[in-house]
């Protein structure tokens, strides 16, 4: 059963129209209200609600002015049992039963999208990983660099910034990933720079042997699709909370591992492989950027003509 809780705290002034708003509707389950001991606290009021109906439920509380004149807490139902609930779920159409909740989607993007130091930490400890997968052509290693890195969160934030013209977010977006990837190519630089000091790379990359690197510096047809997919599942994703395939997002796109290449192939003096990494990870966050926002764009549309199909409101 997918459902999702909602709890309010009104002014006492607006509690007859939240409840008016809500306890007509077959598909909110389990209202309950609990009157403020004191006027200045206000109303407390929680339910439940099928999943597909509370973007449409959302929207009404917000009309009303409960998030300017209270506050509104949602959250998942892990579990619930109810025949009556569970007769009604069944009795709606696909659409009211898994339709995302749109402003839980952007909140997490949102989350995802501020820069602490360990946003950039984590950045430089993935192309660090990365550089030593180079230099020993071990593949494992790259996918390990891929799911550390988290940079993926600062390019859905900056595709939902363009979504919602929101400059600030898109250069907040853009200024961390400059800087992240901007400190993850020094420090790996000045690691690879050692490794070569010390004689510590693998004897096959000494001799030219690097397939790894090979796959990561020849941006061409292939890498761009493989770009354009992981985009579309990454959005998807998150707009259903799929974990799973959002780890298959990391470890398919070559953003961090392009970062390490360039770092050491400069400090190998490999000019052409350290443009065509250079290449790369451009091309890449570009593509996922774009990717992201004609994801929302066309997941909004479908899921809105699904709604208004079954006619569910908002």
């Amino acid at each position: 059963m997918d459902l999702i809780h909602f709890r309010m705290v009104v002014p006492p002034a607006l509690t007859r129209a939240v409840f008016d708003l809500l306890a007509p509707n077959e598909r909110v389950f389990n209202l309950v209200l609990v009157k403020a001991a004191d006027q200045a606290d206000g109303d407390a009021l929680e339910c439940d609600v099928v999943r597909g109906a509370a973007n449409g439920v959302l929207g009404g509380l917000r009309e009303l002015g409960v998030d300017r004149a209270g506050s509104i807490a949602v959250g998942d139902v892990d579990m619930m049992f109810s025949q009556r609930a569970a007769r009604i779920e069944a009795e709606q159409p696909r659409a009211l039963v898994h339709a995302p909740l749109w402003a839980a989607v952007e909140a997490h993007i949102r989350a995802g999208g501020t820069y602490p130091p360990s946003f950039y930490l984590f950045l430089a400890i993935a192309g660090l990983i990365g550089s030593v997968g180079i230099m020993t052509n071990s593949q494992i290693l790259i996918v390990a660099a891929m799911v550390v890195g988290p940079e993926y969160s600062a390019i859905t934030s900056v595709a939902l910034g363009v979504n919602r013209r929101n400059r600030r977010r898109i250069w907040a977006g853009i200024r961390a990933l400059t800087a992240g990837f901007a400190l993850a190519i020094a420090v790996t630089l000045v690691f690879a720079a050692l490794v070569r000091v010390a004689g510590l790379q693998s004897t096959a990359f000494e001799l030219g042997v690097r397939p790894v690197s090979h796959l990561i510096d020849t941006p061409d047809f292939l890498s761009v699709a493989v770009a354009v997919l992981a985009g579309v599942v990454g959005i998807v994703s998150l707009t259903e909370a799929r974990g799973s395939a959002l780890l298959g997002v990391f470890i398919s796109v070559t953003t961090i591992p392009a970062a390490s290449d360039i770092a050491v192939s400069i400090a190998f003096a490999d000019w052409h492989e350290a443009w065509g990494s250079l290449v790369q990870l451009l091309l890449n966050v570009l593509v996922l950027v774009v990717v992201g926002v004609l994801t929302l764009r066309l997941q909004r549309l479908l899921w809105r003509r699904a709604a208004r199909r079954a006619g569910a409101p908002g």
